[in-house]
């Protein structure tokens, strides 16, 4: 099965650059523009997944208008706690648990948040989900975010992937193929 997994639009914590999360935040002017262009470009799906956050909701009724989206509650974006709605620049002055983190290249606890295992075992499971919803279908489509984009390309390809090695632009699209135990990728924003 061949697999879309696209990046939702830019809103407007993304383009202030600050941690987002599970901020339920909509689409900016930006974001809206992006998913149109993005839409020109897209194959037909058979079915579309997104997360329950409205961006990705927003951005999948622009790429795929014709399709109700299946939500995976699995799929939302990190709990980033403490550190949502606030700027590396913002968090670098003299939060010491911000530090901590960094030094764990994101491995590590976030106040009040969700840690990276956490993340990985959703989305990992969320992909199941999907993936099993859809047998017998051809060519299907996730609108997610970043965070659970990385999570399932290191849980998930071969030749393994390291996590951060997975980031994805707004509305960027990463095309695998699924063979039922592994994802390949077969081009997009990655290859």
């Amino acid at each position: 099965m061949r697999i879309l997994l696209i990046r939702h639009g830019a809103t407007a914590s993304n383009r202030a650059r600050l941690y987002l999360g599970r901020r339920d935040e909509p689409l900016c002017e930006l974001g809206v523009t992006q998913a149109r262009v993005c839409a020109a470009g897209l194959p037909p799906v058979e079915k579309i997944f997104v997360s329950p956050l409205r961006r990705c909701r927003q951005t999948a009724a622009i790429l795929f208008p014709r399709l109700e989206p299946v939500v995976i509650g699995a799929f939302v974006e990190i709990d980033f706690g403490r550190f949502e709605g606030r700027s590396h620049d913002q968090l670098a002055r003299g939060d010491p648990a911000y530090a901590a983190w960094l030094e764990s290249r994101g491995e590590g606890p976030i106040p009040g948040g969700e840690d990276m295992a956490a993340l990985r075992r959703r989305c990992r499971q969320g992909f199941m989900d999907m993936t099993a919803q859809s047998r017998g279908c051809g060519r299907i489509a996730a609108v997610v975010h970043g965070g659970t984009i990385m999570a399932v390309l290191s849980e998930f390809c071969e030749p393994p992937r390291p996590f951060y090695d997975g980031f994805v632009k707004n509305c960027g699209v990463v095309r695998c193929v699924w063979d039922g135990a592994r994802l390949r990728l077969e081009g997009g924003d990655l290859a």
